[in-house]
């Protein structure tokens, strides 16, 4: 048997996160069964686990199948969880391990014994059975850690950068931009001469980025700070901006830095402001207040969603199976994450830790490795 993390938003207005006891999956003809030992904490699988949970409401039990906790889904809430009532949803997006067993195709059989790489959710357990094209093989002497956060985080950096070039922009702004993708986004915008513009919080993350390389960073808590990001902006051209904030006036504030660099040049007023389009999208949501915007930019101007998944079907597998291979090529130097703990399954449920990781800390990464203090698996 294998243990699997749990969500579950019951009818009764409740959530609840468990330790599954399930059968050891069997592979069919093209995929592998992975031994997951090391599986990220990223904000899309905290959305997945804690639902609109009011988590000041929780309260835990340690049962004889493990650590159970319980909280309160506020009942205005509760109609945008309906989807999910009562479905208990095994949580994980990403990891590595090593390919314990494999189908019979030959593609299944080559990954046999090797460390991979895995996007396929229902990370968050001691196996996962997954077909072949979900795998990435890591190079040699990579560590199942080092391998962990291959998809989500350097495919999005990649993906913002691909966006940028097809919708016709030269440069980019980015939101939270000290954290481990923000970091990747900056590597690869300096190996390829793109400019970019960093929107932090802190003057400790500005020092960071500064460590690493990058030229434009903006402090929004900074008195300055709309001079500041309006000059940065002015200096790299950047007519599109990927948030992860979401909620309050950020992304209002980058369009409107946008229009005010563009107006800096212009030689004639006009009362629809500059026709150059100003596009930022909303990929986050690390303040979940409602979004704010004050229209002073004129009319041409977009703001939008943009998710990983819904990109990677836009660009098709070939596009899809470049991406990757540069992922695993350049997995110790531009892709590399740092993590500043690692947990158990277990741990994963206990209160004080879920309070660590749910402060979504700039720099603080977990890393859940299933097996670290885990009983004997039969």
């Amino acid at each position: 048997m294998s243990m699997q993390l749990r969500s579950v938003v019951k009818d009764n207005g409740e959530l609840e996160l468990s330790l599954a006891s399930v059968p050891v999956p069997v592979p069919a003809d093209n995929e592998v069964l992975v031994r997951v030992e090391a599986t990220p904490i990223n904000p899309s699988d905290i959305g997945l686990l804690f639902g609109a949970a009011d988590m000041s409401t929780a309260t835990h039990a340690d049962t004889p199948g493990g650590p159970v906790i319980t909280a309160r889904v506020p009942e205005k809430a509760m109609k945008g969880m309906m989807a999910r009532v009562n479905m208990p949803m095994p949580v994980g997006n990403e990891g590595a391990g090593t390919v314990v067993g494999a189908g019979r195709s030959e593609a299944a059989q080559r990954l046999l014994g090797k460390t991979v790489a895995v996007l396929g959710g229902a990370m968050y357990a001691h196996y996962r059975c997954v077909p072949v094209e979900q795998c990435l093989e890591l190079p040699a002497g990579a560590s199942p850690a080092e391998g962990a956060s291959s998809f989500v985080n350097p495919l999005t950096a990649l993906g913002m950068v691909e966006t940028m070039r097809r919708e016709g922009h030269k440069a980019l702004v980015h939101t939270a931009a000290a954290s481990n993708l923000g970091q990747m986004l900056n590597r690869i915008c300096l190996a390829e001469g793109i400019g970019l513009v960093n929107v932090v919080r802190s003057e400790e993350q500005v020092r960071l980025l500064k460590e690493i390389g990058a030229t434009h960073v903006c402090n929004s808590a900074s008195e300055n700070f709309m001079q500041e990001l309006t000059d940065a902006i002015a200096a790299t051209g950047a007519t599109i901006g990927f948030d992860a904030i979401g909620g309050g006036r950020l992304a209002g504030q980058i369009l409107s830095a946008m229009e005010a660099a563009i107006g800096r040049s212009a030689k004639e007023y006009s009362r629809y402001g500059s026709t150059t389009l100003k596009q930022v999208y909303i990929y986050g949501g690390l303040d979940m207040r409602p979004t704010e915007i004050i229209r002073d930019f004129g009319m041409t101007w977009s703001m939008g969603g943009w998710l990983l998944f819904p990109f990677l079907q836009k660009v098709g597998p070939e596009r899809v199976a470049q991406l990757k291979q540069r992922v695993a090529n350049e997995l110790k130097t531009t892709f590399a994450s740092h993590y500043t703990n690692v947990i158990s399954l277990q741990e994963a449920l206990r209160p004080d830790v879920i309070a660590a990781y749910l402060k979504r800390s700039t720099g603080e990464k977990f890393l859940i490795n299933p097996w670290k203090d885990a009983p004997p698996v039969n």
